[in-house]
């Protein structure tokens, strides 16, 4: 790995930040979306509670002609809300609230997304992995907000080793955001380590990484071999 002058760092960080920034947080939401899916959700739960799923497909339905109309995205929450009252701890309430969070980071509205997330971040729902996707996906609104400390402490409770990853990364941003290098390279690095023994996608992260002065080899690219021409004259 190269060491880069601090100088040299935070330009980096300002250019990266200002190219990748929102459109970066914006497709890791997407990523966590289309990771767990509605339809998904919906054919695990939809033998048990046919008519919970229906209430929340009908949301999603609704959710297309929102942008843009404050009173339909306000008719929507309304709705949300009624179905975490009604079944606080069901992952049709989560999903709500997912939903929600992500129409009001879009137009960023990013303190209702936060509360949107808050509402459903203790449900006791029977599936790890959905709470840790309302964490994250909290952090980053958090982190929009320039909540730092408040995004570290939301990782924090990431535990899962399959959102390992993901959790490390997000810290990086938020390190980032915070102008700490050191503790980003440190999360960085851990994430990549992390998707390197999983052989998963970093094609991104690498780019963060560089974007802090640090320069990492993928094992899995090879490099071009250069043949060399020999005269024979």
């Amino acid at each position: 790995m190269n060491a880069l002058s601090d100088d040299e760092q935070f330009d980096n960080l300002k250019s990266f930040t200002k190219k990748y920034g929102s459109a970066m947080i914006s497709g890791i939401l997407i990523a966590l979306i289309a990771f767990f899916g509605w339809e998904y959700w919906q054919k695990k739960n939809l033998a048990e509670s046919q008519m919970e799923t229906a209430k929340v497909q009908q949301l999603m339905d609704e959710a297309r002609s929102v942008q843009g109309n404050e009173n339909a995205f306000n008719a929507l929450a309304s709705t949300a809300d009624k179905i975490v009252k009604e079944s606080p701890d069901s992952v049709q309430a989560i999903q709500t609230q997912l939903l929600m969070a992500k129409l009001a980071y879009d137009k960023a509205d990013y303190a209702h997304a936060e509360r949107a997330l808050k509402k459903v971040q203790h449900a006791k729902v029977d599936d790890v992995g959905l709470i840790q996707v309302v964490n994250l996906r909290l952090a980053y609104t958090q982190l929009a907000q320039k909540k730092y400390d408040d995004a570290i402490k939301t990782l924090a409770v990431v535990t899962d080793p399959a959102f390992k990853a993901t959790a490390d990364e997000a810290r990086g941003d938020v390190y980032v955001a915070k102008n700490d290098i050191e503790n980003a390279k440190k999360s960085y690095m851990s994430a990549w380590e992390t998707l390197i023994e999983r052989k998963q996608e970093r094609q991104i992260l690498q780019i963060k990484l560089e974007s802090v002065g640090v320069l990492v080899d993928d094992p899995e690219v090879e490099r071009p071999i250069l043949e060399t021409q020999v005269d024979k004259t």
